[in-house]
């Protein structure tokens, strides 16, 4: 390519950089407006984010411990489809990679590295917070998420209501930002007792699931004593196979077997669900009083 051509070439990407970051703008305002204006029950947190100091380790304490995305909603809301574009806007119209350097790019991080801003920092000097801004918070949430899902806020109430765990626990590998807007929006987010996330602030050492780091990271941070004592749920089967690994008891939500090549099979041990609202019929004794 000649000088001329390059120099256009990086002229035409700084257009695209401009448009897009603008369009991005505009929708992280809307997002913000429309998380300001939330009022109803679960629309508040019930818990302190980033406590200072962790809770005395309890062999007694019981927890559940739930993943978020694609777990406390369910895939036909087609949140992963709104992820994915926003994936793709960011690699093509922020970084300037072509369509097919991108759509790679996107499934070998996620299938090294767990999640592909953790392969992005790593191998090409991404800011995790910016990345996070111009694709997680800025996907419009409010257009296709059930506000507030009132099934699903019953059965977390029924959950609680048993006395069978001491603590529901968010646990995701999302930044705090989306996790807590999803929560919000649910109408459930007065239902939990606290959440581990990846936290991008670290940006050379983003510790996030499968990664038996991250489940060290929740089990201090909920004051779990014993994984024996904990149950997790989550739609990645990599993810569950490493829960069982470490002796929690472990439900794999699993809508479809589309995504197995990235996500992992189930696991032997582990309980499948269709949908988390199948918990009461599958796992009925967590829901029955003490």
């Amino acid at each position: 390519m000649t000088d001329l051509a390059l120099q256009r070439t990086l002229s035409g990407h700084a257009d695209l950089q401009v448009q897009y970051t603008k369009v991005i703008a505009n929708q992280l305002a809307k997002n913000r407006a429309h998380l300001e204006s939330l009022h109803y029950a679960g629309s508040k947190l019930g818990f302190p984010v980033d406590p200072e100091v962790y809770p005395e380790q309890d062999p007694n304490l019981r927890v559940f411990f739930f993943d978020i995305d694609n777990t406390l909603y369910s895939k036909s809301t087609h949140i992963q489809d709104l992820m994915v574009q926003a994936i793709m806007n960011y690699l093509e119209n922020y970084l300037g990679l072509d369509h097919r350097t991108a759509t790679l790019m996107n499934k070998e991080y996620y299938k090294r590295y767990g999640l592909l801003v953790k392969g992005l920092v790593a191998n090409n000097g991404i800011d995790a917070l910016d990345y996070n801004s111009m694709v997680d918070d800025s996907l419009p949430l409010q257009n296709v998420l059930s506000e507030p899902n009132l099934q699903l806020r019953k059965m977390l109430q029924d959950l609680r209501a048993s006395g069978k765990f001491d603590k529901l626990w968010l646990f995701t590998n999302a930044y705090k930002n989306h996790a807590l807007r999803i929560v919000k929006i649910l109408g459930i987010a007065d239902l939990f007792d606290g959440i581990t996330y990846c936290d991008y602030t670290q940006s050379k050492n983003l510790i996030c699931k499968p990664d038996a780091r991250a489940f060290e990271k929740a089990k201090l941070e909920s004051g779990l004593g014993d994984y024996r004592n904990g149950y997790f749920i989550d739609d990645s089967g990599n993810n569950i196979r490493v829960g069982l690994e470490l002796g929690l008891k472990c439900v794999h939500l699993q809508e479809d077997t589309l995504n197995n090549d990235i996500l992992g099979d189930t696991p032997d041990g582990a309980l499948v669900v269709k949908n988390i609202l199948d918990l009461p019929k599958e796992v009925p004794h967590l829901f029955q009083d003490q």
